[in-house]
């Protein structure tokens, strides 16, 4: 056995503990809500999965504030405590949150980017960013994509969660990232993952193990790390691979030679110039090697709700620089993957067994008879699939890890939830 390997028989095991751990929840359920609450007039952004920071900006979007929450602040010793008010004191912010402190990160022509925060390093650490004013009519020069915004100046913020200390930033001129809800940026472990939509190029920031520098590793038009091609044409990078990887799909389809032929008019050249317009909108990772990425066109990029434009999605391989499949994202095959095979599709941190406990259709009964049932319901079997695959790639800590969100010890009202990304203020509804 190698030494490097955890026995399954202790994973399994951790697993079990976890999990017990986990059921204690079951006895402690949110039963009074406190309205009216005297709240600093800030924004509040999201906890840490840890429960140990309250992340939120303020109004101007200029400074960080962090806060930690003293938790159980009131408690009652009888057994009915419906009938007890708590005292007017559990009014105030202040009763459940401590302010740790107050940091400015953004300058005066820039804001911080309210929508995006990811925490690392155990949630040691918090990646924050800020930008300056967009500028949707800006040539395209320098290999910029024609129809892509411009923003002058993004910046990256390494904050330790602890003190609020800047540990290093990273800054991106005249580019676009799109930053809502972290869309343009994803995190596993130790790799960090920015997509330049203007210049399409995917960056892979890694922190081997020095917690105080991010040093940056190129993947410039989809190559390796650090290789670089002159010039501007994209066709010399992923997508060249990408047509290669879809000429050679259709050649292998037929083995007679006029076939062949006639299938690649049909497949392949009379859709050529549209393979070639394809941009990349997003990626994740779906381990340390295969990223997942979404192509599109230009106006589904930077368009609010990209659901009703054609979409494809390819798995390519950092170290080879292969392209290993590519699907469109009405492809039946795709889909059944996604149903079956959920949990690979969330890329979660090898070193957080608490997050191998988020529900999905593929580990947990109720959430795929909930899946059953809306395909049943729908009109279309196609529309539903693409409908499906839409949330892919995964936006990076979408999912959260509580307890109350396992579907093997609760139910809730999805409608009433919503995502924990996108819905500031949820309303739960137990059962």
């Amino acid at each position: 056995m190698s030494p490097f390997k955890t026995p399954k028989k202790v994973i399994n095991n951790v697993a079990q503990l976890v999990h017990c751990a986990r059921r204690f929840y079951e006895n402690l359920v949110p039963s009074y809500t406190i309205y009216d609450v005297e709240c600093p007039d800030h924004s509040f952004r999201k906890f840490t999965d840890d429960g140990q920071y309250l992340i939120s900006f303020s109004r101007n979007h200029q400074d960080l504030i962090v806060f930690r929450p003293t938790w159980l602040s009131f408690s009652c010793k009888e057994e009915d405590c419906d009938p007890h008010d708590l005292p007017s004191k559990a009014k105030r912010f202040e009763s459940f949150f401590t302010l740790l402190y107050c940091v400015s990160l953004a300058s005066s022509n820039e804001v911080i980017c309210k929508d995006f925060f990811l925490y690392m390093g155990s949630n040691q650490f918090g990646l924050f960013a800020t930008s300056t004013a967009q500028f949707h009519d800006a040539p395209a020069i320098g290999g910029a994509i024609q129809g892509i915004p411009s923003i002058e100046k993004i910046s990256f913020y390494l904050v330790r969660l602890e003190d609020g200390v800047i540990l290093d930033e990273k800054v991106f001129y005249n580019d676009f990232v799109n930053l809502a809800h972290s869309m343009g940026v994803f995190l596993y472990d130790d790799l960090l993952a920015i997509v330049s939509l203007r210049y399409q190029m995917c960056m892979v920031i890694t922190d081997k193990g020095r917690q105080h520098e991010l040093p940056v590793n190129r993947v410039e038009n989809g190559l390796q790390h650090n290789q670089h091609i002159p010039g501007s044409s994209f066709l010399s990078g992923i997508k060249q691979r990408l047509l290669s990887f879809i000429f050679r799909g259709i050649w292998n389809q037929e083995a007679d030679h006029s076939l062949r032929v006639q299938c690649l008019k049909k497949k392949f050249y009379f859709h050529f110039q549209d393979y070639v317009d394809l941009i990349m909108w997003k990626v994740q990772f779906l381990d340390q090697y295969h990223l997942l990425i979404k192509f599109g066109s230009v106006d589904g990029g930077v368009s609010r709700n990209a659901d009703h434009h054609p979409a494809f999605f390819a798995v390519y391989n950092m170290e080879t620089t292969e392209i290993i499949a590519f699907y469109q994202n009405s492809a039946d095959k795709l889909y059944y993957l996604f149903e079956q095979f959920c949990d690979h599709f969330h890329a979660t941190s090898r070193n957080s067994l608490y997050m191998n406990f988020i529900s999905s259709h593929s580990n947990n009964i109720h959430a795929l008879d909930q899946l059953k049932s809306m395909k049943n319901k729908a009109n279309s079997f196609s529309q539903f699939v693409k409908k499906m695959l839409a949330s892919l790639p995964f936006s990076c800590q979408s999912q959260s890890p509580s307890p109350y969100f396992d579907q093997s010890l609760f139910r809730f009202d999805e409608k009433k939830v919503g995502t924990v990304i996108i819905i500031e203020q949820a309303h739960y509804a137990w059962s």
